[in-house]
C-alpha cells in the first residue's frame, strides 16, 4: 500500500528550488503529532490551486525546514461553482457542515443569521468563530487534497443579504412540501444553495428568497436537519453535473 503523503498549508508565497522554514502550526503537527523525520516527503499548498512537493531537510523540537522541488496542478477541483449560504447552527454542527462542504467541493461559504437562528454571536465572538471556521477549511483542504481554499465570506443576516447587491443566478432552497424534485433541476455551472436553521426559514424569509428568483427543490418527502440539507444538495449536484 502506498503511504499517504502529508499535506501542509502555508500562508505564504511558495517557490520551487527554495528552502524554507515551516510555520509553528505546521511544525507542531508534523513533528509532534505525525512524528515526521528528515527525508520525509510532504506536499505544501497556499491556496493558489497548486501543490508544491517538498522534502523535510531539518527537524528540531520547535522548528522544521523543507526543500521545495516541484510545482503541480492537481485535477481535483469540481467544474461546479457552488456557494453555500448556511444558517449558523448550534454547537459543533457548523464546524461539521463547513468541513464536509469543503470535502464536497464547494467554492465558497457564507454563514447566515436568520429569524430562527438560535445562535447569538457578539462581534468579538463572531470574529473568533470566523477565524476558527477558517482553520477548519484549511484542515479540510489538507485532508481532502484540495489546493484551492474555498472562500469563507463574512457572516451576514439574511435581511442584509437580500438588500445587498449580490448576484442571484441559479439559487435554490430546500422545501420538502412545495419544491420540485432536485432531479429536474437544469444544469448550470454555478449554484447558490440556501440552507435554513433548525426550524427552517420563516415564511417571510422564504418569500424574500423566492422574490429573488430562488427555486424551491426537494430531496424527497422527509425533513432534513440543517447540518444535512446543504450537504445532501451538494452531493446530488456533484453526482448529476459535477465530478462525483
Amino acid at each position: 500500500m502506498t503511504q499517504r503523503i502529508n499535506r501542509v498549508y502555508q500562508a505564504c508565497e511558495l517557490n520551487v528550488d527554495t528552502q524554507m522554514n515551516l510555520d509553528e502550526d505546521a511544525v507542531r503537527h508534523l513533528v509532534t503529532v505525525l512524528k515526521s523525520r528528515v527525508g520525509d516527503a510532504i506536499i505544501l499548498f497556499n491556496g493558489d490551486g497548486y501543490d508544491y512537493r517538498a522534502t523535510i531537510t531539518h527537524v528540531a523540537k520547535r522548528e522544521a525546514a523543507v526543500q521545495v522541488h516541484e510545482k503541480a496542478l492537481p485535477a481535483n477541483e469540481s467544474p461546479l461553482d457552488i456557494h453555500l449560504f448556511q444558517a449558523v447552527a448550534r454547537g459543533d454542527k457548523m464546524d461539521w457542515v463547513i468541513q464536509k462542504a469543503v470535502e464536497m467541493g464547494v467554492q465558497s461559504i457564507t454563514p447566515l443569521f436568520t429569524v430562527r437562528t438560535g445562535v447569538k454571536l457578539p462581534e468579538d465572538r463572531l470574529r473568533k468563530k470566523m477565524a476558527h471556521w477558517q482553520k477548519i477549511i484549511i484542515s479540510a483542504c489538507e485532508q481532502s487534497g484540495r489546493s484551492r481554499l474555498p472562500t469563507l465570506r463574512q457572516a451576514i443576516s439574511l435581511n442584509e443579504l437580500v438588500q445587498s447587491d449580490i448576484c442571484w443566478p441559479h439559487s435554490i432552497i430546500l422545501d420538502p412540501h412545495h419544491g420540485q424534485s432536485i432531479m429536474r433541476l437544469p444544469q448550470y455551472t454555478q449554484y447558490n444553495i440556501f440552507v435554513g436553521p433548525e426550524g427552517g426559514f420563516s415564511d417571510e424569509e422564504s418569500s424574500m428568497l423566492r422574490q429573488q428568483q430562488c427555486l424551491s427543490v426537494q430531496l424527497g418527502p422527509r425533513i432534513l436537519r440543517t447540518e444535512t440539507a446543504g450537504l445532501a444538495i451538494c452531493s446530488v449536484l456533484q453526482a448529476r453535473f459535477g465530478d462525483f
